[in-house]
């Protein structure tokens, strides 16, 4: 019997006794299967956390669909197995091993992860480890699968890049597939080797970003010095990759169902990328610029076709904001003339407070929704210009007076606390937006009679984050964020109004691996020596264990985390070109403490320089240059 089957046989054998079973079964309807045999090279996409949450995000479902297109590749889905399943596969010698085939990630020829969020970094290593491969890039052999990264925590990879071979850079449906036919012919040529290959994808596939190719060096102040290339052909700055017509992107046709109920059982259509808003705060509103979009028909078109794969009876109108689309009064048309008589729901999730009307919501009145979420980020009008969120107190009143008016009984409000020049009085308008929302409901002539209203403030810590006008900015120290939670929860006092904050351990840390270089890995690795995994979950979170690391590796976590970064600092990310200049970000983090706000990019070009990548882009009536103020 092969070593192979012998693992399949003993995973089979485990699975009566841990919870899900379905997590690790495979054999969905759906997947794609494809004859070892006929195939050039196999690629495992691993999702770093649970198989409910990996099989709900929608670049994973476009990623495994592009690169299955492609004849000569097949790639398979891994996850990170839960407590249960990793003790049993520990108790009996099993490897981490693919849905698809059911073979051992050491078998494959590359091997991508999906970093989506910095408190997943120790599940990769882990799952590295369960796989039975070296944890360090510099210690694998000519045998070892290529391991590669992508997803938005790759706009720093620096914390994980002793880890990694390499990085994707941006948007990955065209790219990885060029990555992956490059690694194809460079075998059927006879010229492979690791470092070969790396060295080529570098230096030929835009957005390829490989570490091991640059030497970085120190101040003695331990700030970043500089990144330097080691050979002439490779360029000094990765440049980031973008889809430039999203009309003909890939979408799959044809997504794998879950045997068991995951976070999002349900149509997810991408309606565009991009963001045209600035928030200040908001990583994911610069990285992804310049704005994208989708048009109807296609979108319909897509609609459709899921709808008839996968019989799904909810749908969500997936963007960073999606009343900001050009053309949703069109789609949402060409959605209902089919989607009610199938009884197919439509969401829409991230409403703006300013663009919220009644007849939007009529138009997605099917949401089986007593609920609706609205995102205000800051509590006085002060702190909402500092953070560029261009939205008033008359906006939101608007826009749940509507609300309420359409039988909603239910708000959720979202803020940040931390924030650039926050005071006390910031926290003391989270408290009264809250009471102003109550009494909206009782001023509303069309509310729901007898029934009382609810009003659920959620709480975030401010973290800075990489290609932000914010990056450059300290965040709280935990006990400055535990007093603010302190001080907060003895402001609101309306038991109509209900509470909800997050942990403010799991904030410094991110802080630290968001804003963090290569020095990290020594504390990651430490990480994964003491057993740490799934800490973005809170059962296994463990802040006092975090911190007694730093101090064995002689890491100040409070240097990333804690400090104002210099305005002529290099950044450890300053080796990404995310497509936004500094000198941008510069202008925005000035104009935040001078209180001034900037309009969005529709009404004027601010020159964030996002446009010079190419593409479709309508964020602004004219091309994004430096010069455009």
């Amino acid at each position: 019997m092969t070593n192979d089957k012998k693992d399949i046989r003993r995973m089979s054998g485990v699975l009566g006794s841990v919870q899900k079973p379905g997590r690790y079964s495979g054999g969905e309807y759906g997947e794609v299967l494809k004859d070892k045999s006929l195939v050039k090279a196999r690629f495992a996409f691993c999702f770093p956390d649970s198989y409910e949450i990996g099989m709900s995000n929608l670049g994973m479902r476009l990623l495994y669909g592009a690169l299955n297109s492609d004849p000569d590749i097949w790639c398979e889905r891994v996850f990170a197995p839960w407590v249960d399943m990793e003790e049993q596969m520990r108790a009996h010698d099993i490897p981490l091993c693919a849905l698809e085939s059911g073979d051992p990630l050491s078998e494959f020829d590359i091997i991508g992860f999906t970093l989506q969020y910095e408190m997943c970094y120790t599940n990769v290593l882990n799952m590295l480890q369960l796989a039975k491969l070296p944890i360090r890039a510099v210690e694998r052999g000519e045998d070892c699968p290529i391991i590669i990264g992508g997803g938005p925590c790759t706009y720093n990879p620096e914390p994980v890049a002793d880890f990694f071979d390499c990085f994707s850079i941006g948007e990955g449906e065209t790219m990885l597939n060029e990555f992956t036919e490059l690694y194809i012919k460079m075998k059927a040529e006879g010229r492979y080797s690791r470092a070969e290959f790396l060295h080529e994808a570098a230096r030929t596939i835009s957005g390829i970003y490989v570490p091991s190719l640059f030497e970085v060096s120190y101040n003695d102040d331990g700030t970043v010095k500089a990144y330097t290339p080691k050979y002439d052909d490779i360029p000094p700055r990765v440049v980031k990759r973008i889809m430039t017509d999203m009309d003909t992107a890939f979408f799959p046709q044809r997504v794998v169902m879950p045997y068991i109920e995951t976070v999002h059982d349900r149509i997810m259509l991408e309606v565009c990328r991009g963001c045209i808003r600035g928030c200040r705060f908001c990583q994911a509103g610069m990285v992804y610029r310049p704005v994208r979009e989708k048009s109807p028909e296609v979108l319909d078109r897509q609609a459709r076709e899921l709808y008839e794969q996968t019989g799904y009876e909810e749908m969500s109108l997936s963007s960073l904001s999606i009343s900001d689309y050009t053309k949703l009064p069109e789609l949402t048309d060409r959605l209902l003339s089919w989607t009610d008589e199938k009884m197919v729901s439509l969401s829409l999730p991230s409403l703006r407070v300013d663009s919220f009307s009644k007849q939007l919501m009529e138009r997605v009145a099917s949401v089986r929704s007593s609920s609706l979420t609205f995102a205000p980020e800051a509590g006085t009008q002060r702190l909402r210009d500092v953070i560029n969120k261009n939205v008033t107190l008359d906006d939101l009143l608007n826009a749940v007076g509507v609300a309420f008016e359409g039988g909603k009984t239910s708000v959720k409000l979202y803020f940040m606390q931390g924030l650039p020049t926050e005071t006390e009085s910031d926290l003391d308008g989270i408290a009264d937006m809250a009471r102003e929302v109550i009494e909206a409901y009782y001023r509303s002539p069309g509310r729901v009679k007898g029934r009382q209203p609810s009003v659920t403030v959620s709480v975030s810590n401010f973290i800075p984050k990489p290609f932000t006008p914010f990056q450059w900015e300290a965040a709280d120290t935990p006990e400055q964020l535990e007093a603010k939670q302190k001080y907060l929860r003895g402001r609101i006092t309306d038991r109509k109004i209900h509470y909800q904050y997050h942990n403010v351990g799991t904030s410094h840390i991110e802080a630290v691996l968001a804003r963090g270089d290569r020095r990290l890995s020594r504390v990651l690795e430490a990480a994964l020596d003491a057993g740490f995994k799934y800490d973005a979950w809170d059962e296994f979170f463990n802040y006092e264990g975090w911190m007694e690391l730093f101090r064995k590796t002689g890491i100040d976590p409070a240097f990333y985390a804690n400090r104002t970064f210099g305005r002529d600092e290099v950044l450890p990310w300053d080796v990404i070109d995310c497509g936004v200049t500094k000198s941008f970000l510069l202008r925005e983090r000035d104009r935040a403490y001078a209180e001034k706000t900037t309009p969005n990019c529709r009404e004027k070009c601010s020159g964030c320089g996002a446009n010079k990548l190419g593409g479709k882009g309508i964020c602004c009536p004219q091309t994004c240059g430096e010069d455009a103020q």
